[in-house]
């Protein structure tokens, strides 16, 4: 019985080893399908980077075709090739452009047309030079072209007027370039465009409340790129906090409506944050309010000369023991003098 019971243990410990070993034979070629996407996935991303072509021209002659004002600056050329020596368009091949555009006033067009194409034959092969080439006249061209256009009739601050600017813009590029040309040149230029007619057209919807509109905002920022977010956030956000803010002011919207405006547009954190300036805003004006008034009375009042000094002195020490708040008040002070509007911040 015993030795009965022995048997059937070692059966069952050499199953579970042969399980354990197919399983392992098993995952291995899982595995190595994944490797295989992996790398699969490096290569395409490797082939969309393209690669940079090295430039064959030192240091010392590429200085020979900067302006005077980019002699302490490394020319800003990085060109990139596909798979098949091909010229890949992108932003870094317009910044190589505007680095010899960025010349004019200190060199004439056709100068830098010269150096331009005296640099790219000094740097680079065919067929990436013929490509570059052909793509730097037809570049020059367009930006020649885009001073000849006409501004818009709308209104200046209005959507449309900006609408009018960006689609003048886009009918000229097709007149030089291929849509893969357009995309790599102006691909960056165009979504923050859209992006910025898309906020323009938020801000301008008078069947929106402020409130509805910042919410709109928000999820219109969160639509954007990683890389554009921290960039635009600073810009965009405090403009458009700045716009609703003297909107819901301006018709005596309520504490709620500007709390809820602010939560759907910069989020919960930020606007206790503002509201915390909020307050401190108000004290400062009040104080400076009623120190200017209790300081027009001493001015006002039958003492000498010296006394009022010594009193304004006295109070100002009084109500504002800070010596930065001191050095505030002055420019408050000098502006109530001349009668102007005290410049608080809203």
């Amino acid at each position: 019985m015993q030795k009965a019971r022995k048997n059937m243990l070692w059966i069952a410990f050499s199953v579970i080893i042969v399980i354990v070993f197919a399983f392992i034979f098993w995952l291995k070629p899982q595995n190595t399908s994944n490797n295989d996407q992996q790398t699969s996935a490096e290569t395409f991303a490797k082939q969309q980077a393209g690669q940079i072509v090295p430039a064959t021209i030192s240091n010392t002659q590429a200085q020979s075709f900067a302006s005077k004002s980019q002699q302490d600056i490394q020319i800003n050329c990085q060109i990139r090739v596909d798979d098949s020596n091909r010229l890949m368009v992108n932003e870094q091949t317009k910044d190589c452009f505007e680095y010899f555009i960025t010349q004019y006033g200190e060199k004439t067009i056709d100068q830098i047309k010269t150096d331009f194409l005296a640099y790219s034959k000094a740097s680079y092969k065919e067929p990436v030079l013929s490509q570059l080439s052909d793509l730097w006249s037809r570049y020059v061209d367009y930006r020649a072209k885009l001073g000849d256009l006409q501004p818009p009739v709308a209104d200046k601050d209005s959507a449309q007027y900006y609408q009018q600017i960006v689609s003048n813009t886009q009918n000229l590029r097709k007149k030089f370039f291929s849509d893969y040309e357009i995309q790599g040149l102006f691909g960056t230029q165009d979504t923050y465009d859209q992006y910025t007619l898309d906020r323009m057209e938020i801000m301008n919807n008078k069947n929106l409340s402020a409130t509805e509109k910042a919410e709109k905002l928000k999820q219109l920022f969160n639509q954007l790129p990683e890389d554009w977010k921290e960039n635009l956030q600073q810009i965009s956000q405090l403009e458009d906090l700045r716009k609703l803010t003297s909107e819901i002011k301006a018709r005596g919207g309520s504490a709620e409506e500007l709390h809820q405006m602010r939560t759907n547009l910069v989020g919960a954190e930020a606007t206790q944050r503002l509201e915390t300036l909020d307050v401190q805003r108000s004290d400062w004006k009040s104080k400076v309010n009623q120190y200017l008034a209790e300081r027009d009375t001493i001015m006002n009042s039958s003492m000498s000369d010296t006394a009022k000094q010594s009193a304004v002195s006295q109070l100002k020490a009084q109500q504002f023991n800070n010596q930065q708040d001191q050095i505030r008040l002055q420019t408050f002070e000098t502006v109530h003098d001349e009668g102007g509007k005290l410049p608080f911040a809203d």
